[in-house]
């Protein structure tokens, strides 16, 4: 689904992606684990085209999008859930989610992105029950599911998911990646972005640990759970089963 070659990106003069090479197959779950500021949301960012790649290649189902325009990234079946969320907090639920709907709106594919809206109330009832309140009055779990179902609204292959958890409580934490988990079971394909290592571990089928921009280990998800330098760098001292 995903293939990426000795990426390299950076704002001006500062270098963050050093060489990141990885790939996601269809179906998975994939993680990039790391600390603050090792570089994470540079590259989702990088593979959206909101950031320019100075070197390397992308490949999105093997057709290469390395210097493609942001809306063609979306048409070609890749759509990004930011870090922060990023919602109109004076636009209504549903006004946000046909915001996603852009590139369908754009080939005049109305009936799709009426399914597809559909399909987004199945998977979120609260927000059809919430379609018409103001997307800024909800509450962080609620505008969390708003920014996921903003992204599906263009019906991506591979979802991109920066930092879902961040800001929710425990409780919110585990509904969010039991939908991520509800999505890639559907069929979705995800590459998703956590400092929340222990909960998106529990999920991904692989995962890779990042630290200054570079890719540092990878392997599946359940041998990164058992490695010790991972628990003493990212698990914490009170590390335990997530689905304890």
């Amino acid at each position: 689904m995903l293939k990426i070659r000795n990426l390299e990106a950076g704002y001006d003069k500062l270098k963050v992606l050093k060489g990141i090479s990885l790939h996601v197959k269809s179906g998975e779950i994939v993680t990039i684990i790391g600390a603050n500021g090792a570089g994470k949301t540079t590259l989702l960012n990088t593979i959206s085209s909101i950031v320019k790649p100075s070197g390397g290649e992308i490949k999105l189902k093997d057709v290469e999008i390395t210097t493609s325009s942001p809306d063609l990234i979306v048409k070609s079946g890749c759509a990004l859930v930011p870090e922060g969320r990023q919602l109109y907090p004076a636009m209504t639920v549903k006004e946000n989610l046909i915001l996603g709907a852009y590139t369908l709106y754009r080939k005049r594919d109305h009936k799709s992105a009426v399914e597809n809206l559909e399909n987004i109330y199945t998977l979120f009832p609260v927000l059809k029950e919430r379609r018409t309140q103001l997307a800024g009055t909800l509450s962080g779990g609620e505008q969390q599911m708003v920014a996921i179902g903003r992204a599906l609204m263009s019906g991506p292959d591979l979802l991109l998911m920066d930092e879902p958890s961040m800001g929710l409580a425990p409780l919110i934490v585990r509904d969010i990646f039991r939908i991520v988990t509800e999505l890639r079971d559907k069929g979705k394909t995800i590459l998703i972005v956590e400092q929340n290592a222990r909960a998106v571990l529990e999920i991904a089928d692989r995962g890779y640990v990042m630290e200054t921009g570079s890719l540092i280990l990878e392997g599946n998800a359940g041998d990164l759970l058992d490695n010790n330098d991972v628990k003493r760098a990212y698990l914490g001292r009170d590390y335990k089963d997530f689905t304890d």
